[in-house]
Formats: structure tokens, C-alpha cells, sequence
């Protein structure tokens, strides 16, 4: 049954897409085509210009010729989807888009930039530009921020929530931080009255946790470059997880040194905030296993204790056997 119902929705997908493109007229399509080619080649060069100067050249060249893009009728249905090092992602409600992408300056500083296109009853322009402000304050998880104070992050992936009757979008986004770590970032967005938005707020609680810390505005791992770290919404268990880091060389003050573990955290949507739980899996890696899902917590959010007694079997077993 899974094939046929996957064929039926990518086909869905397909014809739902086609009947938005529609929307655009041949003569505006066209227009919006000549950009896309225009975007395409400032966009490798953004990546792999070796100068300075000319990857600042080709972003003042691509955000222009975005601008003008948008001001084509009903320009928020064309995807845009061969540009390549930009990330498009609709919210889950087409209320919005958003992209985002990056500019390296040198090894040692990197700043993203982004826009918020909106879709429009008369198909006209509607954006937001976003300035990415995370270079300028030492604390980026302290404070609810406006378009103009972002902090910055290429984002790969967008997920809904609601509470109270108000729509709630997380933003899961990369920062290549500095030469010796990446960061990764989990953003809540939310619009105002007057439909700007609003980035972070004291989503991240931390209620649950044996060592008490305060409700968070926006969260982050910093980890080491050459490693690889998930923070990523699980829509199987409805739950953030994120890898559990540790220093490689016992150094925790140096998160250059920080790699997963094998262990998951994770975050729980629960009465309008991201709910923190400490461990998500009761399951490690193994050499040359990968990490297998085994939750511990119920379909209520609870501790499984008949999983942590299998799993505690399963362990024994394994130890006598080795």
C-alpha cells in the first residue's frame, strides 16, 4: 500500500505545483526565466569565486536581480529551483517562503542573507529582506529579534506548529561559524499584527531537566567542522532531535573539539514551546552500526519503562556475548 499511496502523493505534488506556475502568464514566465539564468551563474560565483571582491560583486548582482524578480506578477509560485547554494523553502501553508544563502568575506567570517516573500491576492510584490545581525551581538540566544537584527542561517528545513490558534513556523538553519566549527540553529518565527516577522522568543524550555536553566530564544550546537551533527525535525516521532556532543579530547571548553556521541536530545511541542528531553534514544552507536530509533518515550511523552527493561536485556546479552 506505501508505493501506490507515495506515487499518488509525488503526483499530487507535481500537478499541485504545475496548476501554481499557471498562475503566471507565458510573457511573465519567460521574464522570470531570463532571471533564473541570471541567478544561476551569480550564485556559483558566490561559491566559487576565489576573490573576495567578485563573490561581493556577484551577491549585490544576485540580490538586484532577485528584487526584480519579485516584482514580477505572481513571481512567489515560480520555484526558482535551479539555483544552486540557495535554499527556497515554502512554509507548509504557502503563506510564505523564504531564502536564504551565504557570503564568505575569508576563512574567518561568513554572513547570510535571506528574504521572506509573501503570496499576494493580485499576484504584486510582497518581501521581506533580512539582515543578518548575528556578527554583532555576543549573545544571539538572549533576545526576540525583527527582520533587521536576524540571526543568520542558511535553512534546510521549515515545520508547523499551532497553539492557541496561532500558526508557529521552525526553522532549522546552518551556520559555517568560523574555520574550526559549524553551528546549526532551531528558529522559531511568528508574524506580527502588521504581518512582519518576528524571530525567537522564549520557545526552548528546559522545564524538565535535572540541571534547571532558563527558557531559551532560539537554540544552537556548535560542533567541529569536520564533523557531522543532526538537528532535524522527525515527523515519525514528532520530535526534534538533535546528536549529544562531547569533546573528542575531554576539552569542553573548546567546542572544536565537540563530536556526537551517538545519543540523541530532543524537543517535544508541547503547550505552545519546544520541550527539551535529555535523551531521546536508550540506543548508542556500535562500530559500524548506524543509530537505530528505539524512543523511550510513549505517545504520551512518558518514559517507556518495558523499552528500558528489553533494552536493558538486549545489553546484558551483548556484554555476556562479548
Amino acid at each position: 500500500m506505501k508505493k501506490p499511496f507515495i506515487c499518488f502523493i509525488l503526483v499530487f505534488i507535481t500537478l499541485t505545483s504545475f496548476s501554481q506556475i499557471r498562475k503566471i502568464t507565458p510573457a511573465d514566465l519567460r521574464v522570470l526565466q531570463r532571471k533564473e539564468d541570471s541567478l544561476k551563474g551569480y550564485a556559483k560565483d558566490l561559491v566559487t569565486d576565489s576573490l573576495p571582491n567578485n563573490r561581493m560583486r556577484s551577491d549585490s548582482f544576485f540580490t538586484k536581480v532577485l528584487i526584480r524578480s519579485f516584482l514580477v506578477k505572481n513571481s512567489f509560485y515560480y520555484p526558482f529551483d535551479s539555483v544552486k547554494g540557495v535554499s527556497t523553502l515554502y512554509a507548509p501553508d504557502s503563506s510564505f517562503r523564504i531564502m536564504t544563502w551565504s557570503l564568505t568575506y575569508n576563512e574567518d567570517l561568513s554572513q547570510q542573507r535571506g528574504v521572506i516573500q509573501f503570496p499576494t491576492k493580485d499576484g504584486s510584490a510582497k518581501f521581506v529582506p533580512l539582515y543578518d545581525y548575528s556578527t554583532l551581538t555576543p549573545y544571539p540566544e538572549d533576545s526576540v529579534r525583527d527582520h533587521k537584527h536576524w540571526i543568520g542561517a542558511i535553512y534546510y528545513n521549515i515545520v508547523q506548529t499551532r497553539y492557541n490558534n496561532r500558526n508557529y513556523y521552525t526553522l532549522f538553519g546552518y551556520d559555517p561559524n568560523t574555520p574550526f566549527t559549524n553551528k546549526k540553529w532551531i528558529e522559531v518565527l511568528t508574524f506580527d499584527q502588521s504581518g512582519m516577522p518576528v524571530f525567537g522568543g522564549k520557545y526552548f524550555s528546559f522545564a524538565k531537566d535535572t540541571a534547571k536553566r532558563e527558557d531559551q530564544f532560539r537554540y544552537s550546537i556548535e560542533y567541529k567542522k569536520q564533523a557531522s551533527a543532526t538537528v532535524d525535525f522527525d515527523p515519525d516521532l514528532k520530535l526534534i532531535l538533535v546528536d549529544h556532543l562531547i569533546s573528542e579530547s575531554d576539552e569542553p571548553d573548546l567546542p572544536q573539539t565537540f563530536v556526537p556521541d551517538g545519543d540523541y536530545e530532543g524537543f517535544k511541542w508541547t503547550n505552545g514551546k519546544w520541550l527539551h528531553i535529555d535523551k531521546v534514544f536508550d540506543q548508542k552507536l556500535e562500530d559500524g552500526e548506524a543509530p537505530v530509533p528505539d524512543p523511550i518515550l510513549d505517545s504520551k511523552g512518558n518514559t517507556n519503562q518495558e523499552k528500558l527493561k528489553q533494552q536493558s536485556e538486549k545489553n546484558n546479552t551483548k556484554k555476556k556475548a562479548k
